[in-house]
């Protein structure tokens, strides 16, 4: 498998890494296993090898621990690190979910890194999967490469509140077939547009608003605090 090469991974037992790739829609077209068993398990390997990098730094306390290891052990952080590897490229859907974007689908994106750790965790033992961690997870997190906080709109909601004012998120327009669509949302505080998203989802159209609203936000007090010095 080109991945594993270009991971430098020597594997012992190749269908674990085929079945890790495989979406329940190809399993049910070709008679092979699908990989939600391999990913119930990457998911505790990944839970734990995220909390043993935590707490060698050394400098969090428990509760500081347990909120940052819910940003970098998330649907969110798993779809990014699944596409900063390049996993995407190698999932196995059936027709009708190809068809359907599943390739692009983040829930599936994100499912198939915590099976394919499972595989590497099956295949390599805890050591191996935990040089792989730290050798291709870890710098994404310490380099900032991605962005793992996936909740604006309740960030957004308690910056407003401190000023008092009004809130709402306003469809503007709708794009594509049915199977793949496109939303986009406008944020509104006080009747001023301040943001706008746009995504496959409602929901994920809001959180990008909210994030642009909140970056400009941030960048207009930095902006007002430089010009009051």
């Amino acid at each position: 498998m080109e991945l594993l090469e270009k991971l430098k991974i020597k594997p012992n037992n190749l269908n674990l890494y085929e079945t890790a790739f495989s979406h329940t829609s190809y399993s049910n077209e070709h008679g092979v296993k699908s990989y939600e068993r391999l990913e119930f398990l990457g998911d505790a390997v990944l839970e734990l090898l995220m909390s043993d990098y935590l707490y060698k730094i050394n400098k969090y306390n428990e509760g500081e621990m347990t909120k940052i290891r819910a940003h970098y052990v998330c649907e969110t952080a798993n779809y990014e690190y699944s596409i900063k590897l390049g996993l995407n490229h190698y999932l196995k859907l059936g027709k009708g979910e190809e068809e359907n974007g599943g390739r692009d689908r983040k829930t599936i994106v994100s499912d198939i890194f915590e099976s394919f750790l499972g595989a590497l965790y099956l295949d390599q033992g805890l050591e191996k999967t935990k040089e792989f961690f730290y050798k291709n997870i870890v710098p994404i997190i310490e380099n900032h490469e991605v962005d793992f906080f996936d909740d604006y709109k309740s960030a957004l909601q308690e910056f407003v509140q401190t000023g008092k004012k009004s809130l709402e998120y306003k469809l503007v327009n709708e794009t594509g077939p049915s199977h793949n669509k496109k939303f986009t949302v406008e944020v509104i505080i006080d009747g001023i547009v301040y943001g706008t998203g746009t995504s496959h989802s409602k929901k994920s159209a809001e959180q990008k608003a909210a994030k642009d609203a909140l970056n400009k936000a941030q960048k207009g007090r930095l902006i007002w605090e430089e010009h009051m010095k």
